[in-house]
């Protein structure tokens, strides 16, 4: 059997989400992204949706034990050198990823809490909020919640960037090595905060705040470029601003379609 992390000549990295229908998160927006930078993608679909850019109108999960044969097979053929989860819908489907990044010892693994869509509409169960942390974020190198996901993981508003700082040491207690929280949706400058639990260093990651409405599938961009920059060997805090920057790029990219918020554009970025 391959192992998970050892270097190959095409880094490679795995996508475990959902399927948006119009292209503009999950799966698509991962793939894109992992494309634009140079890495061969891989996905393990959790979830299908019905879905544009107006919200998601229906959410089929797929059975925990299909979602488990798809990163079977993905890593007992190729090698993968980073992976990311997104949308993961149900309790059972976070208990059968947990089981398979411990069992092909899956590293390093970026966790995005989704929760739910910038439409309102709910893409994780409300009972597994607390699986996800519980068997996902001790196996996580890094989480990628925004401020919404943050609040809702702690309990309570983060509304600022004291309050980001915060919160990002509460979350680094929860069990993942580095916590990094997306502040784009604050008005001004787009400033998101890292903590490293392991240097105990606090770093804030600024940049120019987009004026669009076109973000569909920011989150799921910024935390597929951190799988591929970890994929093709920077090292976290590098793959974190790296990251930023191509998502500020692809925010900047959007794509004017849709009557809602229109999608990102990763697809458009040229590999480094």
């Amino acid at each position: 059997m391959p192992n998970s992390c050892v270097p190959d000549k095409i880094p490679v990295a795995m996508t475990i989400a959902g399927a948006d229908s119009s292209g503009g998160a999950g799966i698509a927006a991962d793939l894109k992204t992992f494309a634009a930078l140079g890495v061969h993608g891989t996905c393990t679909i959790t979830a299908i949706t019905a879905q544009n850019t107006r919200g998601v109108q229906q959410a089929y999960p797929l059975p925990p034990a299909l979602v488990a044969a798809q990163i079977d097979s993905i890593i007992t053929d190729l090698p993968c050198h980073a992976a990311k989860t997104g949308m993961l819908a149900t309790a059972e489907i976070i208990q059968a990823v947990a089981e398979r990044v411990r069992i092909h010892n899956i590293h390093p693994l970026v966790v995005d809490p989704v929760m739910v869509a910038a439409s309102g509409s709910r893409l994780l169960a409300e009972e597994a909020g607390a699986v996800l942390v519980a068997e996902l974020f001790p196996l996580a190198e890094v989480i990628t919640p925004n401020i919404q996901e943050a609040s809702a993981l702690l309990g309570r508003a983060v509304e600022n960037v004291d309050e980001m700082r915060a919160a990002a040491g509460e979350l680094c207690e929860l069990g993942p090595r580095v916590a990094v929280i997306t502040g784009g949706h604050l008005p001004g400058e787009a400033i998101d905060v890292l903590m490293d639990s392991r240097t105990g260093q606090l770093h804030e990651l600024k940049g120019p705040q987009v004026a669009t409405a076109g973000t569909h599938g920011s989150g799921c961009t910024f935390a597929a470029a951190l799988a591929a920059g970890l994929a093709r060997g920077a090292d976290l805090l590098e793959a974190v601003r790296q990251a930023k920057e191509f998502t500020t790029q692809a925010i900047a990219a959007a794509l004017p379609l849709g009557e809602g918020p229109g999608p990102v554009n990763p697809g458009r970025m040229v590999s480094t």
